[in-house]
């Protein structure tokens, strides 16, 4: 199929593509195109204006900014994956990326459209999530910070409103005794996820302390579990505590189901994933 018929509009400055926006046009932004171009063949997506943002260079970056890691809307997958920043300050990222899509997808998709896209399956929303990540929403007005576990409401919806881009995610640098661990299952290593669990703590004094986790895959979008993380806070770091936690919080899950991965089996691998990416990061604490 062929897209339904649409205007084209590719400001050479930012002001210029806010502007468009602000039009009363239903409009969305190209960058990669990764994800939209192909739901707009299938006329899954029939914008009215379609804004080609790639002629904006100034907002291709990724750099350190009062104490933030700073990733700009037009930065490609595969700049990030390869940027000495992230796997400094943000390994958690990079493990991500390497069961992200495929090396022709990550050479021409952003993270900010992926963001905005909003795939339940999609890992990138979880791990911002578990980093504090915050999205820069800019308008014509101004700009506002969204908090990453508010940006994402559901399938292919976020928080933006007709009139703003993302311009930028800030990502606060990880405290030195901070952790990781992230793990998915999906059909072939690049598809999306069927479950991931990513997971941030520090363990001072025999307890875990500060633990973040976020899951994507099971429901109609990436969401942090608020009970298993009081569940640890504070606790010392034991084999059955995991355990329990990771089968409360299977059994709390309400998992959604496809023809190749039903409910019950994602629930599954919530309860067998969350355990290892736990003690992951506790090992590596330990380290």
């Amino acid at each position: 199929m062929k897209p339904a018929a649409f205007e084209y509009e590719c400001p050479t400055d930012l002001k210029a593509a806010l502007a468009f926006l602000d039009a009363d046009t239903e409009t969305r932004i190209l960058a990669g195109g990764q994800s939209l171009v192909p739901m707009m063949n299938f006329r899954m997506a029939t914008p009215e204006r379609l804004i080609d943002i790639n002629r904006l260079p100034d907002l291709d970056y990724v750099r350190e900014e009062d104490g933030d890691i700073v990733i700009g809307a037009l930065a490609r997958h595969g700049d990030i994956k390869a940027s000495e920043l992230i796997a400094e300050h943000l390994p958690v990222v990079a493990e991500a990326y390497e069961w992200i899509a495929h090396a022709a997808v990550r050479n021409r998709g952003t993270l900010c459209g992926n963001l905005c896209h909003a795939d339940p399956a999609s890992e990138m929303p979880a791990v911002m999530q578990v980093l504090g990540a915050r999205m820069v929403a800019s308008r014509l007005s101004g700009s506002r910070q969204i908090a990453a576990e508010d940006f994402f409401l559901g399938t292919y919806e976020t928080a933006l409103e007709p009139d703003e881009m993302l311009t930028e995610v800030r990502i606060p640098k990880p405290e030195p005794n901070s952790s990781w661990g992230f793990e998915e299952v999906a059909m072939r290593k690049g598809d999306y996820a069927w479950c991931t669990v990513v997971v941030m703590l520090s363990v001072e004094d025999g307890k875990i302390r500060q633990p973040r986790i976020a899951v994507s895959g099971i429901s109609d979008h990436a969401h942090r579990l608020g009970a298993t993380e009081a569940g640890l806070e504070g606790r010392a770091p034991d084999t059955a505590l995991l355990e329990e936690l990771a089968q409360s919080a299977a059994q709390d899950a309400d998992p959604i189901g496809t023809e190749t991965a039903n409910s019950e089996y994602r629930r599954d691998l919530l309860r067998v994933l969350m355990p290892r990416v736990l003690q992951a990061a506790i090992d590596r604490a330990g380290e």
